[in-house]
């Protein structure tokens, strides 16, 4: 039997699907991952956006195309928050929410409609996932739900409260990936929220990490994360120079109105701190266009803060209501506003994206080899650079050293070099 699983959403979910069809093909399944044709369909879904809910739905009506009797099992955020809605698709047989994705394994096989089962969230993390083997690069999860309330943001009512994974097992889970990956992301809904016995531990897991024969990157993270215990351990060799700091907003009256608690000066002063431990670091941000009440005021002090800090990337997005949300009871701009927004800020940053690559061809890059695109090898950089690189032969899961020549497609074009002593 045949499994598809497609995702949507953070990386987050893309580990538990991840672990999701290593515990499937562990059962002697066939699985792939995406829009392919098979027997039963899994889509784990997002809530983040309403545009993510949207296109959680749809993909049901991708999986009939590619096969109109195929079984459908979903779970995830939006089904957490809407388990009905899916429901009605005939095809569905089972739906579930976030907790227990792996309960799933269960149903797959039951002939006719079992219906849903959304469990309680956990208080505690008890999740017995595993990281799938992969070619290159891993995700590992170490934590889970959010306590921030951001006033925009439905995640943590989905999700649930913050919960840390533990040490021990998230050591034994990123040595058994050591043979076949050569880069492990750490990933979760609060990466910063990260504890040890209670008490906040991203720096001290860092460390443990420190020994390990591959390359270490980090999800997102909050900007007060960052102190001076933080940027000593950072310096360990294995570290990538990535740091996705999340922003939303460059304007102190805004960041009050979605709960944010800093100052973008507070903000700023993060940054300055990562540029002085580390030689032309990538930051990368989010930030959400037309927030309700955003005045253009507020809009152009977003735009300078952007310009100041200097970011190598953006990923922005326009503010999406989402109800049971305190800022879903205030008054939403309009449709047009926030499109305008999202194209300056769009513009902003393919200025800054080009700037960063020119910024970093005086150095030389480490590139892990993903996969190849045409002519290309192409791979990411330790500062996050996706490098297009033309050459007869190279093995993918190997590093190459290379030299930025220019901006390229979504990325750059670089050549190898010989390592620089």
């Amino acid at each position: 039997m045949k499994i598809a699983i497609h995702t949507l959403g953070c990386k987050v979910n893309q580990y538990e699907s991840e672990a999701l069809g290593f515990a499937l093909s562990q059962k002697g399944y066939d699985v792939c991952f995406g829009l392919e044709p098979a027997d039963v369909f899994v889509v784990n879904t997002c809530a983040i956006t309403n545009e993510a809910e949207k296109k959680s739905r749809q993909t049901l009506s991708k999986f009939k195309k590619l096969n109109p009797k195929g079984k459908i099992v979903v779970c995830g955020c939006a089904s957490e928050k809407s388990p009905e809605v899916f429901l009605k698709n005939k095809n569905v047989i089972f739906v579930s929410g976030v907790a227990n994705k792996l309960k799933i394994l269960d149903y797959i096989e039951i002939e006719g409609r079992v219906g849903a089962e959304i469990d309680p969230l956990p208080l505690e993390y008890n999740e017995t996932y595993r990281a799938a083997p992969s070619k290159t690069r891993a995700y590992v999860k170490v934590q889970d739900g959010c306590n921030n309330f951001c006033s925009y943001c439905i995640i943590p009512y989905l999700r649930g409260r913050s919960r840390s994974r533990n040490v021990v097992e998230i050591l034994n889970e990123i040595k058994s990936l050591e043979k076949s990956v050569n880069e492990v992301v750490l990933t979760g809904i609060d990466l910063s929220d990260f504890k040890i016995d209670g008490e906040k531990a991203l720096s001290k897991l860092l460390e443990m990490l420190s020994g390990f024969d591959l390359r270490i990157r980090l999800g997102s993270l909050e900007q007060g994360i960052i102190d001076e215990e933080f940027l000593k351990l950072c310096k360990q060799k294995n570290l990538c120079p990535h740091f996705h700091l999340s922003l939303q907003s460059g304007s102190a009256s805004v960041l009050k109105r979605m709960n944010r608690h800093y100052t973008p000066e507070e903000f700023y002063n993060k940054v300055v701190g990562l540029r002085k431990a580390f030689d032309n670091p990538a930051i990368t941000t989010d930030i959400i266009v037309g927030f309700p009440g955003e005045t253009e005021q507020e809009f152009f002090e977003t735009v300078e803060f952007i310009k100041k800090v200097g970011f190598s990337s953006l990923h922005v997005f326009p503010y999406s209501k989402r109800e049971g949300t305190v800022a879903a009871r205030m008054k939403d701009l309009d449709g047009e506003t926030k499109k305008r927004r999202v194209l300056i800020l769009e513009k902003l940053n393919l200025t800054l994206q080009e700037k960063y690559i020119n910024q970093s061809k005086k150095k030389t890059l480490s590139v892990l080899i993903e996969e190849k695109i045409g002519k290309y090898y192409v791979g990411h950089s330790e500062n996050y650079i996706k490098c297009y690189i033309k050459s007869k032969k190279l093995e993918l899961n190997s590093f190459v050293n290379v030299k930025i020549k220019k901006k390229f497609a979504d990325g750059a074009l670089a050549k190898i070099v010989k390592k620089e002593r």
